[in-house]
């Protein structure tokens, strides 16, 4: 049973790349019959925003992946950490450093001058038999660990394999600011361990932090986790993702139009696969997901493929579903007594709801304006006639008129019978209902419009012939 974790940091929004990482945490716990958690690391109040934390929590209820646990807040555990931190430096395994900003400064200076990795010194290292520098006045020390002076810190990795780390990659390192304040490594060691975590996933770039939160732990007497650390997502050019590329709050892909099944079976891909399996629905995911299995490589942003996947399952999805989802745009389609058959005809064309949304509304919408290129090209000497000759046809018919074949079968004897090639009508017609040429069917327009709305349609353009010039 795996109780993993997603801690965001609320100083920005939650971006695609977060998202996969909470994704795999959430889709491994539940696989386990274990525990998905959410956790808020908001001890930075100069940075934190209480926008991005509403907006860390509202991408979750999107896309329906909620915490286990209540959430927990790390500001809100001040108490916890120091209450560690005063075990530690009881037990002597911290101390307190005097070493002011300056000292520090020109320490890193001198190293980097000897072309040395800058690391702290051990000044202030209680040791046997060592003497210590007179306290300074006026410095508030800052609390650092104790670290390991020899050998290797290790730990089996589930993407990357056995990782070693040298001791001396990892110095005395601060665990309490002078204000009291825990850092970020101490933190997320002391709430994983309270939070029961078995199985840590996130991103590579938090690789350099393993080996100082295995120190905290060892410190303390703490289980470590499983960490399995991601490689990132990068733009197709193999560099890093940025907006421009797909980088962007989670909450804009609904904006933009994207159904959050979509949006998660794109991330499952972008790391982890089963064969060549592209379409993969949450059952599906959480029976076949196994970190273990995470790519060792980077992956490629590839936003053609998203677009591919949200029409399909725009295509798959319940129409009353879609109903739902458009009126998050302001499209209202549940009263309208054609509602199944508007959105059977306009989902087969639409990648995103949006795409959807205009290809509805330019169907319901009666035009105020005629497309000037269409109407050129189609609308020539006879169309008019044309169009009043078929509108005849459809009045006689119209008590029979209620179904798109019903249309063709009166359409297309009437093609047949006046020597006309299908787009001489049918294009005229699409721009006099929809103010374009490139509308779906003319059969299944006309069923949805229903025969008066036709008729009127038709009858404003022919009135006003298509906005051309006389």
């Amino acid at each position: 049973m795996a109780i993993t974790r997603f801690a965001p940091s609320p100083t920005g929004y939650l971006h695609i790349g977060g998202l996969r990482t909470a994704l795999y945490s959430y889709l491994w716990a539940k696989k386990t019959g274990g525990e998905f958690k959410l956790r808020i690391e908001d001890t930075d109040t100069q940075r934190n925003n209480e926008d991005a934390v509403r907006a860390i929590l509202e991408a979750f209820e999107w896309v329906g992946m909620p915490s286990d646990c209540e959430i927990e807040y790390q500001s809100k555990r001040t108490d916890i950490y120091k209450k560690y931190i005063a075990q530690l430096l009881e037990e002597g395994k911290a101390y307190k450093c005097y070493m002011s900003r300056e000292e520090l400064d020109a320490l890193r200076a001198s190293q980097e001058a000897a072309k040395q990795n800058p690391r702290y010194d051990g000044t202030w290292r209680p040791e046997d038999g060592k003497i210590l520098p007179p306290i300074p006045e006026g410095i508030e020390p800052v609390i650092r660990i104790k670290a390991p002076l020899e050998g290797t810190i290790e730990f089996e990795d589930g993407v990357k394999g056995l990782m070693k780390f040298d001791a001396n990659q990892v110095d005395d390192f601060v665990i309490a600011r002078a204000n009291g304040m825990p850092i970020y490594n101490f933190v997320v060691a002391i709430d994983d361990h309270l939070m029961g975590m078995t199985d840590v996933l996130r991103g590579d770039d938090h690789l350099s932090n393993t080996p100082k939160q295995i120190v905290i732990y060892n410190a303390l007497g703490f289980d470590v986790p499983k960490f399995y650390h991601m490689p990132m997502i990068n733009n197709p050019q193999g560099k890093k993702l940025s907006k421009r590329d797909g980088a962007m709050d989670v909450m804009q892909y609904k904006e933009d139009g994207y159904l959050p099944e979509a949006l998660l079976n794109f991330l499952v891909r972008l790391g982890w696969s089963n064969g060549d399996q592209e379409i993969f629905s949450m059952d599906e995911m959480l029976e076949l997901f196994d970190p273990n299995n995470i790519n060792k490589s980077a992956s490629a942003y590839n936003a053609e493929k998203l677009l591919w996947l949200n029409a399909h399952y725009i295509k798959n999805v319940s129409n009353d579903r879609l109903a739902n989802e458009l009126e998050y745009f302001g499209c209202i389609i549940h009263g309208h007594d054609k509602k199944e058959m508007l959105l059977d005809l306009c989902k087969e064309r639409a990648q995103t709801l949006i795409e959807l949304k205009d290809a509805i509304e330019n169907i319901l919408n009666t035009p105020t304006e005629y497309e000037a290129k269409g109407s050129k090209k189609f609308v020539k000497e006879g169309t008019i006639e044309m169009l009043q000759n078929y509108l005849s046809v459809l009045e006689t018919n119209k008590d029979s008129l209620h179904i798109a074949p019903d249309y063709e079968a009166i359409t297309k004897p009437f093609i047949e019978e006046n020597g006309l090639k299908f787009p001489q009508l049918f294009q005229p017609i699409r721009i006099a209902l929809t103010g374009g040429t490139q509308a779906p069917s003319v059969y299944d327009i006309e069923a949805v419009l229903g025969f008066d709305e036709v008729k009127t349609r038709i009858e404003a353009a022919i009135a006003v012939n298509f906005g051309k010039e006389a």
